[in-house]
């Protein structure tokens, strides 16, 4: 589903230049479930930024789905990452002055899919967050973890083959964020390969797979997950050294 062989970013400006990946290595298997981890600043945002197509990288190979990804216009990047990538972000980012319908229709829209199949899909994708009767809700009428539910949904509604997850559960309470994290097993057991970033260490052992990013490369943790947990125990500075 996702190759990246060496894969560099370089951010460069007049004075300093950033090195916020480095030869990254990594491959995720159609189905599989992985937890990406590693500390503040390790590059986990611009890998899922790549990953995502939201950015370009500087160096090394990318294929998604099979499809090499270099050199591919906006355009391209844009109707690929629409037909097969799902996001569900930390923040949510549901529209506020639109309800759950809607929310989860505006992705669908830019795809010029009739309104009787976005309706289906809606309707199916809200039912298997369990909010099937808060279709017309606003955001602001929710929980959090209610609306983390809605993102989800508003990711599942276009069939994505890949799921990208950013801190997921992060603003959610204990109990809400293993709900959460139950409902995406579900969606994985379904089919859908997930990447998940979490900084939780609990949630992270509840993954398939393990990859933890420091200075910007990628360590495949095929360890048990007690000592994954103790590995994200350690202080930032000291596993940044690691």
């Amino acid at each position: 589903m996702l190759d990246m062989r060496q894969v560099t970013k370089v951010y460069r400006t007049e004075l300093v230049e950033t090195h916020a990946l480095r030869s990254l290595d990594l491959h995720v298997g159609e189905g599989e479930f992985v937890a990406v981890t590693g500390p503040s600043g390790s590059g986990k945002t611009t890998f899922l930024n790549i990953a995502g197509l939201l950015e370009t990288f500087t160096g090394g190979e990318f294929r998604l789905d099979g499809e090499d990804v270099r050199g591919l216009s906006d355009d391209a990047r844009s109707r690929l990452r629409n037909q097969k990538i799902g996001f569900i972000f930390q923040s949510f980012n549901l529209i506020p002055d639109l309800n759950l319908f809607d929310n989860c229709d505006v992705p669908l829209r830019y795809r010029g899919m009739p309104a009787a199949e976005r309706k289906l899909r809606i309707e199916d994708a809200l039912g298997l967050v369990g909010l099937g009767s808060r279709i017309r809700h606003y955001p602001a009428e929710l929980s959090g973890g209610q609306q983390q539910r809605a993102a989800i949904a508003r990711a599942l509604a276009g069939s994505p083959r890949l799921l990208l997850a950013d801190e997921p559960t992060g603003n959610l309470d204990s109990q809400m964020a293993r709900s959460v994290m139950e409902l995406l097993e579900d969606i994985n057991q379904q089919g859908t390969t997930i990447i998940m970033v979490t900084h939780d260490p609990e949630l992270a052992a509840r993954a398939q797979r393990n990859v933890h990013i420091v200075d910007g490369m990628a360590t495949d943790l095929s360890i048990e997950p007690g000592l994954v947990r103790a590995m994200h125990a350690q202080p930032e500075d000291a596993a940044t050294h690691a």
